[in-house]
């Protein structure tokens, strides 16, 4: 909220569709992230060693941010988590 008028702040024509809803963020390839070789973040080892006990896989606790990504949509592919319905 725009705390001086008390109002959410307007949003620019890049940051909407045709139709005025948010315009999704463009996926970005891992390998192209600035920080993409820093160590995987708490919530992407978390889930990661989920997915590697449901898909019966080991989990790589030296996994990148980049790797780790990949890594979850691999085993999203595996085990069915994360797909739309």
């Amino acid at each position: 909220m725009d705390e001086q008028e008390g109002r959410a702040p307007e949003r620019g024509p890049a940051d909407t569709s045709a139709s005025g809803t948010p315009a999704p963020n463009p996926e970005k390839d891992p390998a192209d992230w600035v920080t993409g070789a820093e160590p995987m973040t708490g919530p992407q080892r978390s889930y990661l060693e989920t997915l590697s006990r449901e898909a019966g896989e080991p989990f790589d606790e030296t996994l990148t941010k980049a790797d780790a990504s990949r890594r979850i949509d691999d085993l999203q592919a595996r085990t069915g988590r994360g797909q739309g319905s």
